[in-house]
């Protein structure tokens, strides 16, 4: 299949740059392959039958953006760089994966200094990405972090306005507890402990797993035939517990509803050819797109996705691609708020009973 199949024009207007409040206050697109309803995310209870199961991202997002200092001494006397840094991912050692702006004004082994007394070394660059050594680490680094970082809002809002102190809490789940994530699950951002409570009362299930997004979740497919497309791994895991409730569920008789893309591949990942999911604990690069044949998902609760991204090849395998083509040209018709902190919808590709 080629890029194109899967572009659409989406006006501008329908980015959101702030999410709804109370975050359950969103609107719902419910579709089916046949149906499409429009309602809201407080009856989302309405399309969950009692021995369902909701899978829950658990993971943390981090204060990524960081500005800091470059100081270097010449003939010319000291002279300073501002110097802009995106954290991609961490390693086992402590040192982090990142994107520096601008990265022709520094040079390997110089340090960046940052308020609250964090530093970072830069150890090598290659291919535009650094790898830095920070002077701080574990909960030392993660309360440094937390002084002095900004959440690092998705590039279709950050190029509209600046991160600021509403987007620490609205850019994280309420069930957040794993740090490690430089991107928010964000289909979770519509639940608020009310609908939790009422989704428990509905008599559904929920399991935690854990996938750190990476901000490769934003980068463009260059590829005009997705078959050549390489996808970015992002680190994850998947409980004995999790993966005990998740087969428990479907093998009484309950669906599997993913909420979110990052949990939806990540369970996938972990489903084997016994169509049972295992415990699992690595890095996925799972490519889901037309033709791939799903191992648990039964439905899937996600946001409104980029034009020619993977996540909209993701939904087009759920649905089938002339059929999401329908439910986003209705969407778009309708005035639904798109990407990151817009509306939800609930795609069942089973039906409503």
């Amino acid at each position: 299949m080629k890029l194109s199949d899967f572009d659409f024009d989406l006006p501008e207007r329908l980015i959101a740059t702030r999410p709804a409040s109370p975050r359950s206050a969103s609107r719902l697109l419910v579709a089916t392959p046949d149906r499409i309803i429009d309602g809201a995310m407080t009856a989302i209870t309405d399309y969950l039958r009692p021995g369902d199961r909701l899978v829950l991202n658990d993971t943390r997002v981090i204060p990524a953006r960081l500005s800091g200092l470059r100081h270097r001494n010449g003939e010319a006397g000291e002279t300073s760089a501002r110097i802009e840094v995106t954290l991609l991912s961490g390693d086992a050692d402590g040192n982090w994966q990142a994107l520096l702006k601008p990265l022709k004004k520094i040079r390997d082994g110089e340090v960046v200094v940052f308020d609250a007394g964090l530093e970072a070394r830069v150890l090598h660059r290659a291919q535009g990405v650094a790898t830095l050594q920070f002077n701080r680490q574990g909960d030392a680094f993660d309360a440094a972090l937390a002084k002095v970082g900004a959440m690092p809002l998705p590039p279709y809002i950050a190029a509209k306005r600046a991160a600021d102190e509403r987007d620490k809490q609205d850019y994280q789940t309420v069930w957040a507890r794993r740090l490690g994530a430089v991107a928010a699950p964000t289909a979770s951002l519509h639940f608020d402990t009310d609908l939790l409570d009422q989704v428990a009362a509905r008599g559904v299930s929920s399991s935690f797993v854990t996938l750190h997004v990476g901000a490769g979740t934003f980068l463009p497919v260059k590829t005009d035939d997705i078959a050549d497309h390489k996808m970015h791994a992002e680190w994850g895991q998947v409980s004995a517990r999790a993966a005990a409730e998740i087969n428990a569920t479907k093998a009484e008789g309950g669906r599997i509803i993913p909420v979110g893309t990052t949990a939806l591949r990540l369970i996938e990942t972990a489903t084997q050819a016994d169509g049972q999911v295992h415990a699992w604990t690595g890095d996925t690069d799972i490519f889901i797109a037309p033709g791939y044949k799903f191992g648990v998902t039964d439905a899937l609760i996600t946001n409104f996705h980029l034009p020619k991204s993977t996540l909209m090849m993701l939904v087009s395998a759920l649905m089938g691609r002339a059929r999401i083509s329908e439910i986003y040209d209705h969407a778009i018709a309708q005035d639904y708020r798109f990407f990151s902190y817009g509306d939800a919808s609930i795609l069942l590709p089973d039906g409503v009973d």
